[in-house]
């Protein structure tokens, strides 16, 4: 008798029939309520937000990157804009984390260097258990790989597997995630590097809580220690001489997600400059400050720099911005964000940066736009050498 067929689903569960709108306004907008009251909660304690994830995982919005034949919804771009949005309104330490989940999600479609197995696994991990996944890359010597140079975690073989030994910092959601993928290099004489599949569970892993920053202080991007943590051969994923490259779609989803989380931020401190001036009546004015000519004035430059960032962001999220740009889309969207909140802040005054204030809050979690990678002198030099580029080839074929 031949034994049924594994499933890594649960049982009676359809990897096709998912929830067709798991993003739906209406839901969407409950979750935003929902993570902004807990949100000043978590600023204070800086504890990873379980809740915030017990719901996402509940609205099924976990699986929504994934893959359809792993039981994902396999969203288009604009669907994640629209939830990455949601969330960082109520809480952007969440929507960081989450927003790094569905760019590992969006891996699996192409699963490029990911044994079929593994595919199954972390997916139905997600689906069932609303696991999270993320990339731990910075290192405290050698700082951000993007400024390059050879990671000091090594992956040494043994009879068992990979032996794996080293820190990395920065390491976005530690405590929530179930699945690590480690950037290291193997002891090879010409060593090769790559990504290498870590249960959080797994013997040998310690997360040490280090991470104490002025904004997005839930995201709990601690210290995470590797001392002889075995897996498996084929926990190896993509393992090369020099780093892949990044392939346009994957780019285009972090060039339009990650600055969308701090977008979110500055649309939040509009909102709570729009109650304060509605609400603010002076005694000597008799009337709000929304009254006033001044205000008005400069609450229409905050519009007007949110304005900016919804159209890039929209164009970009349906496919009307080349990816190669992706870098430049970052800067302008981040860079207004923090100029309209700190406008907000302008306008506010003294009330704008109590500790008892939402409004401080923003500021403090979309200063942190600036941290990520690529950073400003890296993307301005990238553009600039490519028009430079253009232009003299433009020249020699005159």
């Amino acid at each position: 008798m031949n034994s049924p067929a594994f499933s890594p689903f649960p049982s009676g569960f359809d990897p096709q029939r998912v929830d067709s709108d798991p993003g739906s306004p209406q839901r969407l907008a409950a979750l935003t309520r929902s993570f902004a009251q807990r949100a000043a909660h978590y600023d204070v304690t800086g504890d990873f937000p379980h809740d915030n994830f017990a719901e996402l995982h509940d609205a099924g919005l976990l699986r929504l990157a994934l893959p359809a034949r792993l039981g994902g919804n396999e969203c288009d771009l604009a669907t994640a804009l629209r939830v990455i949005t949601a969330v960082a309104k109520g809480d952007p330490s969440s929507a960081l984390i989450l927003t790094m989940h569905y760019l590992h999600s969006l891996r699996l479609r192409t699963a490029s260097g990911w044994p079929a197995a593994l595919q199954q696994q972390v997916a139905a991990d997600i689906v069932k258990n609303g696991a999270l996944i993320n990339s731990l890359r910075v290192e405290p010597a050698l700082g951000t790989p993007a400024r390059g140079g050879l990671p000091a975690t090594r992956a040494t073989r043994t009879e068992k597997g990979w032996q794996l030994d080293g820190e990395k910092i920065y390491s976005t959601g530690s405590h929530g995630l179930s699945w690590l993928l480690v950037w290291g290099a193997t002891d090879d004489p010409q060593p090769l590097t790559g990504s290498f599949l870590v249960p959080a569970s797994a013997s040998g892993v310690q997360i040490i809580d280090d991470w104490d920053h002025l904004g997005m202080r839930a995201t709990c991007s601690h210290r995470v220690v590797f001392r002889r943590v075995t897996i498996p051969f084929d926990h190896a994923i993509s393992l090369n001489e020099r780093p892949a490259a990044q392939d346009a779609q994957e780019t285009l989803w972090m060039s339009v997600l990650l600055p969308a989380v701090y977008d979110a931020v500055a649309q939040s401190a509009q909102q709570w400059l729009h109650d304060f001036l509605q609400h603010r009546i002076p005694s000597a004015l008799q009337a709000p400050l929304a009254a006033l000519p001044r205000f008005q004035a400069l609450a229409g430059r905050i519009d007007t720099l949110l304005f900016s960032n919804q159209t890039l962001l929209h164009s970009a999220a349906t496919g009307n911005i080349d990816p190669v740009r992706g870098g430049q889309l970052k800067h302008l969207i981040t860079s207004q964000a923090i100029e309209a909140v700190e406008l907000a802040i302008e306008a506010a005054g003294n009330p704008g940066l109590s500790r008892r204030s939402d409004l401080q809050r923003h500021l403090r979690n979309v200063l942190c736009a600036r941290i990520h990678t690529p950073q400003d002198d890296v993307i301005l030099q990238t553009a600039g050498q490519r028009v430079l580029a253009f232009s003299s080839n433009q020249q020699r074929s005159v």
